[in-house]
């Protein structure tokens, strides 16, 4: 029982920090600069709070029902700030181009930095983590910062150990060390409160600037508002990018450790050779996407382990 509450808290925390807390800011920005300029409207008008406890109240039951709503809708919302939905091709091509030069850019700026003798170690380290969170493939190259940092990972297991993550992330997640997971969860977290109020931000600031427009009350605090959410856009967006890091790490020890566990859960032994252990990961991805052909049943034949005998129950002799 008390693994299960851990279990449930740790989810909760999870839904709470990354998508109900950068709601309830955001939320709260808007009653104080949106909403009294847009009472007028009959929508507005029946949900006004009459009293102080009201606002709070209406503020925590919005807060949970768009930050629950939000956190359903992650999938789509990651996607269009990676550049994979809702982008024109022209706009994806022009974005993996333009990163493909960026990473050249930054491989020949970290060669000269090593070949010169002024250089530091600090500035070798700054162009080493950006470059960093590019992914090793030229043909993973994603059309913004997010996707690339994100997809960094996601080709992690692939480009080391032929192990697909993304076919295979419910069983690794499955297997793999509780810490492990917790790890991940927590990494994932600090990236998901940075694009929830990225996503916050945008929607005060079309708010603001359709109340300016309605009434022409507080016009000067609803311009500033609509500015300044505008500037802080690029941080937040910046702050999910640079979040990515320990979201990586976790990744790449999930990976790594996670290996040898989800092998002996599909009923195969880890071969200590790493070639055949990316033979071998090959396979199962195959398995995994692919439907059944009996040639599976030779290629899987060298991996598989061998079952436990079963033990029979030993009686104490009969006197």
């Amino acid at each position: 029982m008390g693994d299960i509450a851990k279990g449930v808290l740790g989810g909760a925390w999870s839904l709470l920090v990354g998508w109900v807390l950068p709601t309830a800011l955001n939320l709260a920005v808007f009653l104080l600069t949106a909403a009294p300029n847009l009472r007028d409207l009959e929508l507005v008008r029946r949900l006004w709070p009459s009293g102080e406890g009201d606002t709070a109240l209406l503020l925590l039951v919005a807060a949970l029902l768009l930050g629950l709503t939000l956190n359903s809708l992650q999938v789509p919302l990651y996607r269009i700030l990676e550049g994979y939905l809702f982008w024109p091709s022209r706009a994806y091509d022009h974005g993996c181009a333009r990163h493909r030069d960026k990473k050249q850019r930054l491989i020949d700026r970290l060669h000269s930095l090593r070949q010169g003798r002024q250089s530091t170690a600090a500035q070798r380290s700054l162009v080493e983590e950006r470059l960093s969170r590019y992914p090793i493939e030229a043909g993973q190259i994603a059309p913004t910062r997010l996707g690339n940092a994100i997809r960094r990972f996601e080709e992690y297991g692939h480009n080391r150990y032929r192990l697909d993550t993304q076919t295979l992330w419910n069983e690794l997640t499955g297997t793999a060390p509780a810490e492990i997971r917790r790890q991940v969860e927590a990494a994932q977290t600090s990236v998901d409160f940075f694009v929830a109020l990225f996503y916050g931000h945008v929607a005060v600031m079309f708010s603001t600037a359709a109340a300016a427009a309605y009434s022409g009350e507080d016009l000067a605090l609803l311009v500033t508002t609509t500015t300044g959410l505008f500037l802080l856009l690029p941080v937040w967006y910046r702050c999910a990018v640079a979040s990515t890091d320990e979201w990586a790490a976790a990744v790449r020890a999930l990976v790594n450790t996670g290996r040898k566990p989800l092998a002996e859960s599909l009923g195969l032994a880890l071969p200590q050779d790493l070639t055949k252990e990316r033979e071998m990961w090959t396979l199962v991805t195959r398995m995994s996407r692919r439907p059944y052909r009996d040639v599976a049943a030779t290629a899987f034949a060298p991996y598989r382990s061998d079952p436990i005998a079963p033990q029979c129950p030993r009686f104490p002799p009969v006197p």
